[in-house]
């Protein structure tokens, strides 16, 4: 056949480790019909500062692949909520093969087509506070790229046409592909008058979606006479993908004829057996087992001159299983916020001599981010003392109503559904399915009673079960130790819980690490009563006359405390205002308290006329600063180095004008501005180089312990006028005089050899 490649690729991103699902990176894909062959090329590297991170550490990278919807990861082995069903996916591990670049392939021979799916992590680290901007950190970033090579004009089959077919020697294999309309019970392809060799040295391989594989259902037809291969309860509304191949070293023309049979039992007239009763004795609308495609009854497209009409014939084996469906409602309250009711209910009758048949239609990539939630609920007073079990069958794309009536399973050769069943004891089930593949879930729900020989068909009982369907962001809403987050990947929207307080999960119902209530209480009341060590600062400040750097440390001191109550990740969490405003006022008042107490310390007032200009524009450019980015290093520290750069030019031109080192005693140096340098330079390293997630609550404690005694002993003391001064003598008239006096700091200089200048002005 004609084959035709397409490309696809996507943007590189940045990895992160992985702590919830919240934190990987997910990437979204097509793949086209027909495509027999699909190449992801898996380019990971590295950066450090904006050049290639050669010296970066090599870390592992996982990528998992679904098709249909996202995949349900684990990697940290935690345990999921009850009652969830956890679909299955495809995991690879990288690893690297150059100091700073390494690529992974994954082929994937005649993928399903549709919707598919990538999430990337890195492992789990220590978790780690770094400060942003301090260094420069190693990225690691990831770049899928797909190549599909896809076959065009495959050969179509019309159900009841015989296609002739000839294999020339070169040729190994003939494609064919048949669609299967929905309330189909029975595909039946066939290989007739099979000439050209002896026994018919022919493989027949049927598929659903996909061209076939070596392990697709096969049958030898040297062995089968006649080569028939029967496909019970096929997809509805997909292409059955059908390959004729020759067994290896066959020489010579092989020519055959190809049909297809499809068993479509919609329609009464045509399929519905005796005992089955018409859609109209059911109470139901016919619309309700309308069948989608083509049907039998419809006149089939224009055939080529080689094909030959061939009698369909209508087995009740497959008949048996076909079963008007009810549709749903679907109501959109918000994103994956849907509930879907059913008409005349939600409670439904299940009666004891066929099943009821529910249909759940999800929307193409828009609902498979969310949750799938199913409950049932058993009325016990409609069982009439009966000991009868309600058994319901989940089933995607087709529903599964066995012919059996005593089997309780959901699964057959190509099916694979989810049971869940209600009785008199156990009136309630629930049945939770992460990220569910969309388009159409058939739910069947059939009842049996318990007897010594296991299940058997009930008698004259009717069940009444209530039935809810509805679809929901996450679990449960992650419950209380969790949050439920919507992320976007591009076009795509999906939600996720991110858990805290120690709890894991997929819906943060892990407690295996969880933090008690009582280390919660302890962590916070470290964190909050730590900030009482502003309380000797302001007294300091107050006694020093120092009333505006004392308002500045009571404001730190209060939203320091009142936001590390609102911060906390558990249950014991205290807001009185909006959490940003908090943190907002927590960060300027920690900054401010620095911003104030250098200034202080840089003694401007006989210098700068106006001292509190430089209060004023501080509080705007730390404002400012925040604004833009509040956990950024240098909008944070720029401001605090700036102060630090007025109080340095302060400080060296009074030791220039004086020829003396300034703060000129010894007493000072030792006992005060060394040792707070000392604690503030250490509350720093523990801020930036200690802290990590575990240790936040007590490192951080201590941060606070640290900053408010460091103030404690940097704020200067109050200048005092010297002892042999005497009272300024006044002017007498009218108008002001002002006073300038040049006296240094009570403790920086010795009175008994202090020149003291007193010069009063009009």
């Amino acid at each position: 056949g004609l084959f035709v490649t397409d490309y696809f690729t996507r943007t590189p991103r940045k990895l992160s480790p992985f702590r919830s699902f919240a934190s990987i990176e997910l990437f979204h894909f097509h793949i086209p019909e027909d495509t027999v062959i699909a190449v992801w090329n898996l380019i990971t590297f590295k950066e450090q500062g904006g050049t290639f991170g050669d010296q970066c550490p090599d870390r592992s990278i996982t990528v998992y692949f679904r098709s249909g919807a996202p995949s349900v990861i684990n990697p940290l082995h935690t345990h999921f909520p009850r009652d969830t069903a956890v679909p299955g996916s495809f995991a690879l591990t990288l690893t690297w093969t150059l100091p700073n670049r390494t690529t992974g392939v994954f082929n994937v021979t005649s993928p399903l087509p549709g919707d598919w799916f990538l999430a990337a992590h890195l492992p789990k680290d220590e978790g780690k506070i770094s400060v942003k901007g301090l260094y420069e950190e190693c990225q690691y970033l990831f770049q899928p790229q797909l190549i599909v090579q896809r076959l065009v004009n495959i050969a179509v089959l019309y159900p009841g046409h015989v296609t002739e077919q000839s294999m020339a020697p070169h040729n190994r294999s003939c494609l064919y592909k048949v669609f299967v309309p929905s309330y189909t019970s029975r595909v039946l392809v066939e290989v007739l008058q099979c000439r050209g060799a002896e026994g018919c040295p022919l493989w027949l391989r049927v598929r659903a979606k996909a061209p076939p594989l070596h392990n697709s259902t096969t049958l030898d037809c040297r062995e089968h006479t006649p080569c028939q291969l029967a496909q019970d309860l096929p997809f509805w509304q997909h292409w059955y993908y059908v390959l004729v191949e020759k067994h290896p070293g066959v020489p010579g023309i092989i020519s055959f004829q190809v049909t297809v049979q499809l068993t479509d039992c919609s329609r009464p007239s045509l399929a519905r057996p005796p005992f089955l009763p018409s859609s109209a004795s059911m109470n139901m609308p016919h619309s309700f087992g309308s069948a989608g495609g083509l049907a039998l009854g419809d006149s089939p497209p224009p055939t080529s001159p080689n094909d030959t009409k061939h009698p369909v014939p209508v087995t009740s084996h497959a008949r048996e299983r076909c079963w008007p469906v009810r549709p749903t409602l679907r109501n959109e309250l918000d994103t994956f916020s849907v509930h879907f009711y059913i008409f005349f209910g939600p409670n439904v009758s299940v009666p004891p001599d066929r099943p009821a048949v529910f249909v759940i239609n999800l929307l193409p990539v828009l609902d498979s981010g969310g949750v799938l939630n199913l409950e049932l609920r058993l009325n016990v007073s409609s069982l009439c003392g009966e000991n009868v079990t309600v058994f319901g069958c989940l089933n995607h794309e087709v529903p599964l109503t066995s012919s059996d009536n005593t089997s309780v399973t959901c699964e057959t050769e190509s099916l694979a559904g989810f049971l869940l069943s209600v009785n008199a004891t156990a009136s309630l089930s629930r049945l939770r399915i992460p990220y569910p593949q969309t388009g159409s879930w058939y739910l069947s729900l059939r009842s049996l009673c318990a007897t010594e020989h296991g299940f058997e068909p009930c008698t004259n009982v009717t069940a009444e079960v209530y039935l809810r369907a509805y679809l929901s962001p996450c679990i449960n809403d992650c419950g209380i130790y969790g949050q439920c987050k919507l992320l976007r990947t591009n076009n795509y929207l999906y939600a996720a819980c991110e858990c805290k307080a120690g709890w894991n999960g997929w819906g943060c119902t892990d407690n295996a690490e969880a933090f008690s209530y009582g280390f919660q209480l302890l962590s916070t009341l470290l964190l909050c009563l730590s900030n009482v060590m502003f309380v000797p600062p302001v007294a300091i400040a107050v006694r020093s006359h120092y009333l505006l750097e004392a308002a500045v440390y009571i404001f730190t001191m209060f939203f320091s405390t009142f936001y590390h109550a609102c911060d906390q990740p558990g249950i014991v969490v205290f807001c009185i205002m909006e959490y940003d405003v908090l943190q907002f006022c927590d960060f300027l008042g920690s900054l401010m308290s620095v911003w104030v107490t250098v200034i202080a310390m840089a003694r401007l007032q006989p210098i700068v006329k106006q001292a509190s200009v430089l209060y004023l524009l501080g509080a705007m450019l730390l404002s400012m600063a925040l604004q833009m980015d509040r956990h950024g290093l240098w909008n944070l520290l720029g401001p605090s180095l700036f102060a630090l750069g007025i109080m340095a030019v302060a400080w060296t031109a009074r030791t220039i004008r004086r020829r003396h080192c300034y703060p000129p005693t010894w007493k000072r140096w030792a006992f005060y501005l060394c040792p707070g340098a000392l604690i503030a330079a250490a509350a720093v390293l523990l801020y930036a180089f200690v802290e990590t997630e575990e240790n936040y609550f007590y490192i951080h404690s201590i941060w606070h312990l640290l900053i408010a005694g460091s103030v404690g002993f940097l704020l200067p003391p109050r200048a005092k006028p010297s002892r042999r001064l005497g009272p300024l003598p006044r002017r007498k008239g009218c108008g002001y005089q002002l006073c300038v006096n040049e006296q240094e700091e009570l403790g920086l200089v010795d009175p008994a050899v202090a020149s003291i200048n007193s010069i009063c002005t009009s």
